[in-house]
């Protein structure tokens, strides 16, 4: 591939969860302190295997007994965001490299907006409309098919993380993560399934995995002017993976952690002139985590997809609600006769009222990247 400059490609497949969690990091250390150069790896991890984010409870995020019965791996991310489901069909993107940024406090979701450039560009020459939008999702027609997140390691290097839906086994998935339903049932999986998409679906046929790791490899070779080198790893860092893996991906203090703020979950239920509105919240301290809208009305997918993407970490002051609730509303005029504003925002408020009065350190409401989409504090 041409370019200006090189980086290098490296490709794996069937990869273990602590194994492959253990690259990414070693490598994004060791380019924070120049000792390996910026590196794309695209890869899969073995099947099946349950990632949460950084800064979530394994034991709120995960069926841990199915897991176990299963055989299926779990394991934690350096990166934040939402629980996901990885195996064959997902292909997980890194990119490690070094922070020119000089601003050690934020950047996230320019950051994602940068480092995604390359799957966007890879979507879309495969003749999907991909688009990066909210706060950490890329989606095709208003349904998201990739979930990103990002984080500085201590050395200063920069991990930009990616999961592609090739294809996704919803019901699997809603049996692994522990989800807001209460049942797994066609309706609880249809609803999930107008909500994600995968490149198979969108494209209406078969395509091969590596068919769209080398597209994905072509983007990121276009959009960032560079030339791919495929490589292995050094002795060196093969030897720098290895520990990473034993110290921190092995080890239960790493992936069963807690976190200190403790999620609390709410509900409402509001009559409204177009129906009854049906709202489930997650609040992580002050902060709405994940809202779900439900109910009897009739509404466009996409309007309500947008609702809950842009109420996910979002503050639950009303004032700021009620904002936000208007700019998504004057984005998409057919909400407002489907699900009333000052309905919704009226529920909101009574659920984050009763979500509030939750007893301090019961376990709240999960949020899976492809079921309530992830955070944008990767």
């Amino acid at each position: 591939m041409k370019g200006s400059v090189g980086w290098r490609l490296v490709t794996d497949d069937g990869v273990s969860a602590s194994w492959g969690l253990a690259v990414d990091d070693a490598l994004a250390r060791r380019v924070g302190t120049g000792g390996s150069q910026t590196t794309l790896r695209l890869y899969t991890y073995r099947s099946h295997c349950a990632l949460v984010g950084r800064f979530q409870r394994v034991e709120h995020e995960i069926h841990m007994d199915y897991c176990q019965e299963h055989g299926i791996a779990m394991n934690r991310r350096p990166t934040g965001g939402g629980a996901i489901l990885m195996g064959e069909d997902q292909l997980g993107v890194a990119l490690a490299v070094p922070d020119g940024s000089g601003d050690p406090c934020g950047g996230a979701r320019a950051w994602m907006k940068k480092f995604s450039a390359g799957l966007v560009a890879a979507l879309r020459d495969l003749g999907l409309g991909a688009e990066f939008r909210r706060k950490n999702d890329i989606e095709v027609s208003g349904r998201k098919i990739a979930g990103l997140g990002v984080c500085r390691v201590p050395t200063g290097g920069l991990l930009f993380h990616a999961s592609l839906l090739v294809d996704l086994d919803v019901p699997l998935m809603l049996r692994v993560l522990n989800t807001p339903f209460e049942k797994i049932r066609d309706k609880e999986i249809a609803w999930v399934a107008a909500r994600t998409t995968t490149v198979r679906r969108e494209l209406g046929k078969e395509i091969s995995l590596d068919e769209v790791r080398r597209e994905v490899a072509a983007g990121y070779s276009a959009v960032f002017n560079v030339g791919l080198q495929a490589s292995d790893f050094t002795p060196e860092e093969s030897q720098a993976i290895a520990q990473m893996e034993r110290d921190k991906y092995l080890a239960r203090d790493w992936v069963f952690q807690t976190t200190d703020v403790n999620d609390a979950a709410g509900a409402a239920k509001v009559k409204t002139p177009a129906g009854l509105l049906d709202l489930k919240v997650t609040l992580a301290g002050r902060r709405l985590k994940a809202v779900l809208i439900a109910g009897d009305f009739f509404a466009p997918e996409v309007g309500i997809a947008a609702l809950e993407a842009a109420l996910r970490w979002h503050s639950s002051a009303p004032e700021q609600v009620v904002a936000t609730l208007q700019e998504i509303y004057a984005a998409h005029p057919g909400l407002s006769e489907a699900v009333p504003l000052a309905g919704l925002a009226e529920a909101i408020e009574l659920a984050v009222q009763s979500a509030a009065l939750v007893k301090s350190g019961m376990p709240g409401e999960p949020y899976g990247c492809f079921v309530v989409p992830e955070s944008a504090h990767g």
